[in-house]
């Protein structure tokens, strides 16, 4: 019994040594912590102290340094979002912080609202092609913009005109008083087929932000003269001459009158690449867009709806190859600024003035002056903006294209200016509408 009691005492004793000892060890561990947290706290306290006597312990910064940075944060996102200047060449962010998607456009004022109508393009060279449509943004102040959404889709129809990865470009958008309808022209090549479609398609809606339906495509005024016709084209068309050629400087044997592109193309229409519309004050409407091989520009009446051709038109600039072109009226006068057709690379612009519509055109050299003007800024023309608020001010237009990578194409808008009957267009890092006096 000794023995036995001897044991069960020594156990006992080893057992509350071992529980006093974990007791203290537990007691040290909370004591460590809590010295811890206290050394923690203090030097907080210490470092708030100090910030509020004007110091901080990052890098030496004081207090007013900290401030100045953090207004500079938020001015800058203010700013981001109540622009108050055009910035040309810059990343133009939308009111959902994202670069503005409308390539080759044009601008539509209604109501008291600007809409900006363009190309939506994707990353890479695939942008190039029409994946998704012609998107619309609107405007109280031509600065913020707001995204209104795909205003005219493409079809996943491949049999449709206007099938995803056909190539739609320079979409523009009129607003018809007669009819109610907005109607939107755009420069269409078919899927497949490169550029040889060289067609005009339509879509109309009862809304600016669409969504716009799709009409129809076909090429203009097929079976019609131009009102300045010569006798050279009404001659029997010559066997020698090819359905197509490809399109640029350089491409045609000899001069397009001599060829007799128009007379060849009279029975199934005229080719349409680039393109704009103008609407005159007395309401009538004008479909602008290069022809013939690209060679000749040619300018068409549209029917009173606004989605045909009257069939009265006119040839304008033989040979000279005008892309990009766009008309504005200023004091009575109708004018054009256009580039050379040089592809993507960008060119020096060229201007007209004439005192009609389909009357006699009279060149006026590069309307862009001082440096970087033979590149026309490194852009090329896509509209002329009438600025609502002033009278005879307008604001140039231009993409600066990036068809490595369409979506990451940059808009060059800048004011015009007039000497003489000569508009001129400057360079301007950062510019306002109180540009305009």
């Amino acid at each position: 019994m000794y023995s036995i009691h001897a044991s069960f005492s020594t156990t006992k004793l080893t057992h509350n040594l071992n529980a006093m000892n974990f007791k203290k060890s537990i007691r040290k561990i909370f004591s460590f912590q809590f010295f811890l947290f206290i050394l923690v706290f203090s030097v907080g306290l210490n470092v708030a102290g100090q910030e509020i006597n004007g110091f901080s312990i990052d890098k030496g910064k004081n207090k007013s340094d900290f401030q100045a940075e953090n207004n500079k944060e938020k001015n800058q996102s203010k700013n981001e979002l109540l622009l108050s200047s055009f910035r040309p060449g810059e990343i133009w962010k939308d009111n959902n912080g994202v670069h503005i998607n409308a390539h080759g456009g044009g601008i539509l004022f209604h109501k008291g609202t600007y809409y900006w109508f363009g190309e939506h393009k994707i990353e890479g060279s695939l942008g190039n092609t029409a994946q998704v449509g012609v998107h619309v943004y609107s405007s109280k102040d031509l600065y913020i913009w707001k995204d209104e959404g795909i205003a005219l889709k493409v079809s996943d129809d491949p049999t449709s005109d206007i099938a995803r990865g056909c190539i739609l470009e320079r979409p523009k958008v009129i607003f018809n008083k007669k009819t109610g309808k907005f109607v939107m022209w755009f420069h269409l090549e078919l899927l497949g087929q490169g550029y040889d479609a060289a067609r005009s398609g339509v879509a109309v809606s009862d809304s600016p932000t669409g969504p716009f339906t799709f009409l129809r495509s076909f090429r203009p005024n097929a079976g019609y003269w131009p009102v300045n016709v010569q006798e050279i084209h009404k001659r029997p068309v010559s066997d020698n001459i090819k359905s197509k050629y490809c399109g640029g400087k350089g491409c045609l044997p000899s001069h397009p009158d001599t060829l007799n592109i128009l007379g060849r193309d009279f029975k199934g229409g005229q080719m349409a690449r680039d393109m704009n519309l103008f609407v005159d004050d007395d309401g009538k409407a004008y479909h602008i867009y290069s022809s013939e091989e690209n060679s000749t520009l040619h300018i068409s009446q549209l029917s009173d709806d606004y989605i045909s051709y009257s069939g009265r038109y006119g040839r304008f600039f033989s040979n000279r190859y005008m892309e990009g072109a766009a008309m504005f009226k200023a004091k009575g006068k109708y004018y054009l600024i256009a580039s050379d057709c040089t592809g993507w690379a960008p060119n020096a612009a060229r201007s007209a003035v004439s005192e009609s519509v389909l009357g006699i055109w009279r060149e006026l050299g590069n309307p862009a002056v001082g440096a970087d003007s033979e590149t026309t800024f490194h852009s090329q023309s896509t509209y002329i903006l009438p600025v609502k608020e002033k009278r005879n001010q307008f604001i140039f237009m231009g993409d600066r294209w990036r068809p490595e990578n369409a979506i990451d194409g940059r808009y060059i808008w800048l004011p015009i200016e007039f000497e003489g009957d000569r508009p001129v267009i400057r360079w301007k890092q950062e510019w306002s509408l109180n540009f305009f006096k």
